[in-house]
């Protein structure tokens, strides 16, 4: 049974991460017709909703895509700025996708910003009171790390309707700005897919990485 566990909670991670640089390898070696980068992609779509306060910048490093509410700033990896490739289309119009739920307080992304503290304290500090829990058989101690253990898996069940709908945004934007033409939308959805997939697997490891603890107090109580 440990051995099925560590195998899961090992691999799904892994296979999410391969499916995604695989892909996204790809059709990065796909120039989209129009013949945009992703910075001009990203900022086509902010455009025509007004969002004119954000703003595209270039980060760092590879994938390091990413919205930040609190500055208003769209980041991109460098080879999605600066390069045309539909991969890059779909991951800078996925960033876009989120500053468009930022603007019509989607209701999802409101709720998982309210519950970043409460994860960032979780993910610390879970794992201290489960230890202390069953190395000194107090149930308490032990329950409170795994309700501290359920917020943090809330966080990343919340995260996928987010990143789903971000993804959505993306391609209605695309389409219907003309941004991507024909086959080109198959291989855009085919990007999104893959990089969905790495919150699916991060939320399926906390969910049977959370079971098992529930698991293990359940036997503890029936000791008792």
């Amino acid at each position: 049974m440990f051995i099925l566990y560590f195998i899961l909670i090992s691999l799904i991670p892994i296979w999410a991460q391969l499916k995604v640089k695989r892909t996204f390898k790809k059709y990065s070696r796909v120039a989209t017709t129009s013949g945009m980068t992703g910075n001009e992609i990203a900022r086509r779509i902010l455009d025509h909703h007004g969002l004119n306060n954000v703003q595209v910048v270039e980060g760092r490093g590879f994938l390091s895509d990413h919205y930040n509410p609190i500055t208003k700033t769209v980041a991109l990896s460098p080879d999605n700025y600066r390069g045309h490739s539909v991969a890059g289309a779909a991951v800078a119009a996925h960033e876009v996708g989120h500053a468009i739920q930022d603007q019509e307080s989607y209701a999802f992304l409101r709720f998982r910003h309210a519950l970043v503290p409460i994860a960032n304290i979780s993910s610390n500090l879970s794992f201290v009171f489960i230890l202390i829990g069953i190395f000194t058989t107090l149930t308490n101690m032990f329950l409170l790390g795994i309700l501290l253990m359920a917020a943090g898996v809330l966080f990343q069940l919340i995260t996928l309707p987010v990143e789903f709908n971000a993804s959505s945004r993306a391609m209605n934007e695309m389409v219907g700005l003309g941004l991507i033409r024909n086959e080109e939308e198959h291989h855009a959805r085919k990007v999104l897919n893959a990089a969905a997939l790495t919150y699916v697997a991060a939320a399926a490891v906390a969910l049977i990485e959370l079971l098992r603890y529930v698991l293990l107090f359940t036997g503890m109580q029936q000791e008792d």
